[in-house]
């Protein structure tokens, strides 16, 4: 049998563009995102943006935050614009946009028609490059709203760790994570998120529904895994740990899409509080 699945289906398989692999093991699957189980501090979570796309839940401890970090503009900047009126300086970068779709004088914030990654070319640009361009002095607090469709992985891994300590509050839109299940990205990805923890604690998850209640998830192993999701990051020395978040979706959580509501999985965070 081993003989005819190595001389006969692999190669009609491969003629047709699939390969067969190893899965990671699930225990280190299942560990990475006990890691990312939500925590509760002592701010309470508040809206920026939409109530529904383009909008995210952040710690109220906004005050002392003097720029907003948005790499990832396409069509909806309300996120920013909300940003905006609350006092703080805005950068944005998006290389498939011409500008930013709202109607701001242009003198009061800054685009760079780039994309984020792990390289300074005519295309992209690090986030080291792009705050040291920013004539930002290196004392100020900042804060980070990153959606680049898979771009978050290369650009964060290359991102300076004192740079990484500079933003107070981190919203990262992860996507392929039903990938995790693949060892090479897998890999990847937990890099990326230990890097991320050794300075922030998640705070707030929210799967992205845009494939409706079905489609928006990847089950393997009785794991389910959003293919999509938001993940909210304080730093933790600003983070008075008082447990862990129970309540999901929290009260101000709205769908991406009008596509069936789809909750966030019982995997992905802690069914009773623990100190």
């Amino acid at each position: 049998m081993q003989k005819f699945i190595v001389e006969v289906i692999l190669p009609r398989l491969e003629k047709r563009g699939f390969v067969l692999q190893q899965t990671i093991e699930k225990q280190r699957v299942v560990a990475l995102i006990q890691k990312l189980h939500p925590q509760r501090t002592q701010f309470q979570l508040t809206r920026l943006g939409a109530k529904g796309d383009g909008g995210y839940l952040v710690p109220d401890c906004l005050e002392d935050i003097t720029a907003c970090f948005s790499p990832g503009v396409a069509r909806v900047s309300l996120f920013e614009f909300d940003c905006l009126e609350r006092g703080m300086k805005i950068f944005m970068a998006d290389k498939s946009v011409d500008e930013p779709n709202w109607k701001v004088d242009k003198n009061r914030y800054s685009f760079e028609k780039k994309y984020i990654g792990c390289t300074n070319n005519e295309t992209f640009m690090t986030l080291d490059n792009w705050f040291e361009s920013s004539d930002l002095s290196n004392d100020t607090e900042l804060l980070l709203q990153m959606d680049i469709e898979g771009g978050e992985y290369p650009a964060l891994m290359n991102a300076s760790d004192e740079l990484m300590g500079r933003f107070k509050i981190m919203v990262i839109e992860f996507h392929r994570l039903k990938n995790l299940w693949n060892r090479g990205f897998f890999d990847v990805a937990e890099t990326v998120f230990d890097k991320i923890l050794q300075t922030h604690v998640c705070v707030h998850l929210h799967p992205n529904n845009f494939k409706g209640p079905k489609g928006s998830v990847y089950s393997l192993f009785g794991v389910d895994i959003p293919k999509v999701m938001e993940f909210t990051f304080l730093r933790k020395d600003v983070a008075e740990i008082k447990g862990y978040q129970t309540e999901f979706p929290h009260p101000y959580d709205f769908d991406n899409a009008a596509r069936g509501h789809y909750p966030l999985p019982g995997d992905w965070y802690r069914t009773e509080n623990e100190s």
